[in-house]
């Protein structure tokens, strides 16, 4: 195993979009929906937890590169049957913030999870995936997969 060497790269303006969805119960659903959730609003609880994931990821993954982020965003639904979340991270360096997107929405829906779980004890995380990435000598690429559970 190694570290792959991108020093040779150019450091150019880098964005990733990653999704989620944590499914749950209808009690739960509306717990959330209402503001009644014990341990407080889940939306905020959500966004703060991406935010701090995404700067923790080279912390949790063993050859991924410490980046400097220049932004994090979470938008949070709660839709038909769970909550949608999708990530947006962005960076000018020399690799791309795939993995920090992907760790945002999934520490997000964990956050929910562990909010919930008190009430929902059946919860399931399901459609994690990469939907866009921009940047560096791959440009532009979208999923062309469309995954709507």
């Amino acid at each position: 195993m190694r570290m792959v060497d991108v020093g040779a790269k150019d450091k150019t303006e880098r964005t990733a979009i990653a999704e989620c969805w944590l499914r749950m119960s209808p009690e739960a659903l509306s717990r959330v929906r209402e503001s009644r959730v014990e341990k407080g609003d889940v939306f905020a609880a959500a966004k703060l937890a991406a935010i701090m994931a995404a700067k923790q990821t080279p912390s949790l993954l063993p050859l991924c590169h410490p980046l400097g982020l220049t932004s994090v965003e979470l938008e949070v639904e709660a839709g038909e049957g769970g909550m949608h979340f999708v990530a947006r991270v962005k960076t000018c360096e020399r690799t791309g913030v795939e993995m920090e997107a992907l760790t945002a929405v999934s520490i997000a829906a964990l956050t929910a999870w562990d909010m919930l779980k008190s009430t929902d004890k059946g919860m399931c995380m399901e459609g994690l995936r990469l939907l866009e990435k921009s940047g560096g000598r791959s440009g532009h690429w979208k999923n062309p997969a469309v995954f709507r559970p």
